[in-house]
């Protein structure tokens, strides 16, 4: 029982921020390693609520203290299938955030916990309380999990022997929608667990788009709803198509309004510019625009240096999440990239212009091969001069956008301006953001338009005709 422990366990703490000044120790996250994994046993296999712990306990760790963490649960029972494993897994977000003074966020390899000084004080000093009050909740919230077994290790060398078990068995969950599409099905599934941290998020998840925490496929969604029809994941009927390219359905606008509480009413799953997916805070990856270059870059959360636009992970993030649809930022799960339908209103492949070599690595196999040797990193440039020079040298699509648009400014200057003399225009990369305004000036007969452009003129004469 939910007395038994030394801290309340309510929905309530959903949403706790535990900041660095009030934190006791700290878990894994991005600069430590770790991971949490659930696996589907036989009822044998399983000694219902047994808890091991390897490696140092929380009463063995230093105040301010920064240590790895991997959480596995064992889960059996009649209806416990392989599907239903990342769902659980899922679920230990929700439920460690139930506990008062515990912060969990992201999942996977990603996750990262706090625990705070005023929990230790009031007796949070092992892990074996916070392990028996998930198994708790795990059967009382998940009535299809009839045993559960908690390992928890804070062992470096012991988590690093582990993890790379764990990454393939995250691979192989998610290699099991490629053959599947949104066009295939009719039915698309939602998840609310975010909503805590993102108030506003609706995350929408097709066999072409999977969760924005890379957690949970098209596969985990049906099974989520069909064995917890209350739950966060359900179905949503997708309805009539609206726009096949932009990924736009009836069905998906009117949950977006529902679920947003009238804040938003469209969503476009392909679309990076308009109408864009809404992005949590649990994304593993953040994709942004660089005007510059009318390009797109994508960053994750291992990537510890600055992106060509002088920005980090954590600070492009603040600016994308909270379940916002952030125009020109965009958080998506790195399983999206293999995605056929990525991005693809606004040019797939062909509008990346930059990736971290780790996270390039690990999705070339899905890079196009005329675009993959075109799309720079960290090793290849530093800054935005240095990355307009390589993808100049490699000839990279967008760089027929920049001709275009330099050919349309000049047009359009050519046939709004009327008896001016402008004796030189250097235009340099053009900065069309797709939604934002047009520029425009008008007044006494003369009027240019601009679309965003860097103009230099030595000279401009105005004369009134006569």
């Amino acid at each position: 029982m939910a007395e038994d422990f030394p801290f309340e366990i309510s929905p309530m703490f959903e949403g706790e921020r535990i900041r660095k000044n009030d934190m006791y120790v700290e878990l894994a996250g991005p600069k430590s390693v770790g991971f949490e994994l659930v696996r589907a046993s036989e009822m044998d296999n399983v000694e219902d609520g047994k808890f091991t712990l390897i490696g140092p306990d929380i009463s063995e760790m230093e105040e301010g203290g920064r240590y790895p963490f991997a959480m596995i649960y064992k889960i059996a029972g009649e209806l416990v299938e392989e599907d239903l494993e990342s769902i659980v897994e899922r679920r230990n977000h929700d439920f460690q955030n139930y506990v008062q003074g515990l912060m969990h966020l992201n999942q996977r390899y990603d996750v990262w916990v706090r625990i705070s000084k005023e929990a230790v004080g009031k007796g949070m000093t092992s892990f074996e309380s916070i392990a028996k009050a998930i198994m708790m909740l795990f059967k009382n919230e998940l009535p299809f999990i009839e045993k559960v077994e908690a390992i928890y290790i804070t062992d470096k060398d012991e988590i690093e022997k582990r993890l790379d078990e764990a990454k393939e068995i995250y691979k192989s969950r998610d290699d099991r929608t490629r053959n599947l599409h949104d066009e295939d099905v009719d039915t698309f599934y939602g998840c609310t667990l975010c909503q805590s941290f993102a108030p506003s998020n609706v995350c929408v998840i097709t066999p072409d788009r999977v969760s924005l925490c890379g957690a949970i496929n098209w596969f985990d969604g049906r099974a989520a709803a069909k064995v917890d029809p209350e739950g966060p994941q359900f179905a949503i009927p997708k309805g009539d198509v609206i726009d096949d390219m932009s990924g736009e359905y009836t069905g998906v606008n009117e949950i977006a309004k529902t679920l947003s509480s009238g804040e938003y009413d469209r969503i476009k799953l392909h679309s990076f510019f308009e109408y864009p997916h809404t992005s949590c805070g649990c994304f593993e990856v953040v994709g942004f625009y660089i005007p510059e270059v009318d390009g797109i870059g994508w960053v994750d959360r291992d990537f510890p240096g600055t992106a060509p636009n002088g920005l980090p992970f954590s600070t492009m993030a603040g600016q994308t999440g909270g379940g916002k649809q952030v125009v020109g930022f965009l958080g998506i799960g790195i399983n999206y990239f293999r995605s056929p339908k990525f991005i693809q209103a606004d040019g797939g492949w062909n509008r990346v212009v930059w990736m971290p070599k780790n996270l390039k690595d690990r999705v070339i196999s899905d890079i196009p091969a005329d675009i993959v040797d075109k799309i720079a990193t960290e090793e290849d440039v530093s800054d935005l001069e240095s990355l307009k020079t390589f993808l100049n040298e490699k000839n990279h699509p967008v760089v027929d956008r920049w001709e275009s648009e330099e050919e349309e400014i000049i047009e359009e200057v050519a046939e709004k301006t009327t008896a001016t003399t402008m004796p030189q225009m250097q235009s340099t990369m053009p900065m069309n953001f797709p939604t934002m305004p047009q520029m425009t000036g008008e007044g006494g007969g003369v009027k240019i338009i601009l679309k965003n452009a860097k103009v230099s003129v030595d000279k401009i004469i105005i004369k009134k005709n006569d």
